[in-house]
């Protein structure tokens, strides 16, 4: 990313930073791909920095019959002595959340076309302002979402990438400054397109490049489609330089992840699996991953989950170099959003600690799952208690769902929000001593 873009403080040294930005200024990086045929009209003219004409922006009511009603849910949830759930908002299809570096918004993607600007203006722990984000932009399935800490947002859809400098200035307008960082039909081949495992997610490194984990479409993929999914890091994770240059495959072996997070301790990349369907009630397990070195390979599709063998690949021989999960979660429990807890509201035994998001099973007779766990890693990146419920009670003693947690992010003063697509909220976890 060029060194302009730190500079982009004030509307009018932003708008020249990101023209910078799509023409290149280094004669010796390729131009980022401003425009394709998918996009809208409005697209095009928002990176050309012009109106779109567009006056409003569409909002989310808040409060009424519906927040009274998740309250009531929020009333049966367990948590350890101390903690104290309350809902912050309400979020159609609310998926993954990326808190602005500044404090002043939070952004709430979906699966679907939109994503959601949250603001707590009163600063009451809720917010009172809830509208739809760069609505002049059409996205599909714009699942991923993640912060540079100059204040960059970026939004991985099903197959493009885009930027949203100065996301916490401009979510105010219907018009935002936006830069396409992979086109769309760039990220993934076209042809492997599919309405299944494309919710993306992302993260800044901390060596300041774009991490993107791409699911590849399959229960388990066959054996043809290996050399083209290789290749593209679909089943992996990818990196790159945050203008969508220098594109490789950071990691492979990997079924669906959708929630990774770096631990600034030691730099390193943790992540969570979903694992093969269709195996039983009890296996194959979720799993939560560390990566330790560039070009390891998790067992997928050798592996189910955990140590798990496939039946599609049980005659082939796995790879020699597999590396097996730090933490082998229930089966089909669907682990989602994950991070590193860095706050210092919460007790010293959860600073440093993975909270993670299942969002409940679907392939299972019992159903499980629907909660937020945590697991406490040690200094040489082990976890020997596992993973341990942390908030539950979404999933009730009839077998039914009043909730299911996506993901959970850390606000500035070190509380949890936690996003539930089914109830359509976000909720803030925080603690006070007993």
């Amino acid at each position: 990313m060029k060194s302009i873009w730190l500079a982009a403080t004030a509307a009018g040294a932003l708008l020249a930073a990101t023209t910078a930005y799509a023409q290149s200024a280094d004669p010796s990086t390729p131009a980022a791909p401003t425009s394709n045929g998918a996009d809208s009209a409005g697209m095009k003219k928002l990176e050309d920095f012009h109106s779109t004409g567009a006056k409003t922006i569409p909002v989310v009511p808040q409060g009424g019959p519906k927040a009274d009603a998740i309250k009531k849910t929020l009333a049966t949830i367990k948590l350890p002595p101390g903690f104290k759930i309350s809902l912050y908002a309400q979020v159609p299809d609310a998926r993954m959340i990326a808190v602005g570096p500044q404090g002043v918004v939070t952004f709430v993607s979906t699966r679907k076309t939109k994503v959601y600007a949250l603001t707590d203006r009163a600063k009451t722990g809720m917010a009172d302002d809830v509208k739809e984000f760069a609505p002049t932009v059409e996205m599909k399935i714009p699942n991923g979402l993640c912060f540079s800490k100059d204040g960059i947002l970026h939004i991985v859809e099903q197959n493009r990438v885009l930027a949203f400098p100065a996301a916490e200035f401009f979510y105010e307008s219907p018009d935002v400054a936006v830069a396409t960082v992979v086109k769309q039909g760039d990220l993934i081949p076209s042809t492997e397109e599919s309405f299944n495992h494309s919710a993306r997610v992302c993260r800044i490194g901390p060596d300041n490049k774009l991490y993107i984990a791409l699911g590849q479409p399959y229960n388990v993929y066959a054996k043809d489609k290996y050399d083209i999914y290789y290749k593209a890091g679909m089943g992996g994770i990818i990196r790159m330089d945050r203008d969508g240059s220098n594109r490789e495959v950071y990691a492979h072996g990997i079924r669906n992840s959708v929630g990774m997070d770096f631990n600034p301790k030691d730099k390193t990349l943790w992540f969570t699996d979903n694992q093969v369907d269709g195996m039983g009630d009890d296996q194959p397990a979720g799993e939560i991953n560390h990566i330790t070195k560039a070009g390891e390979n998790f067992g997928f599709p050798w592996y189910g989950g955990g140590h798990t063998r496939t039946v599609e690949y049980k005659d082939e021989t796995p790879p020699a170099d597999v590396v097996f999960p730090v933490v082998e979660e229930v089966a089909h429990a669907a682990d989602l959003g994950m991070m590193v807890y860095t706050g210092k509201m919460f007790p010293k035994e959860y600073q440093g600690a993975i909270f993670s998001a299942q969002h409940g099973s679907w392939n299972r007779t019992e159903p499980v799952g629907a909660r937020v766990m945590v697991t406490k890693v040690t200094a040489d990146g082990t976890a020997p208690e596992g993973s341990k419920p942390f908030a539950e009670g979404w999933l009730d003693e009839d077998g039914e769902y009043t909730g299911r947690p996506v993901d959970v992010a850390q606000m500035r003063d070190g509380s949890l929000l936690v996003s539930d697509d089914l109830a359509g909220a976000v909720y803030r976890i925080t603690y006070e001593t007993p």
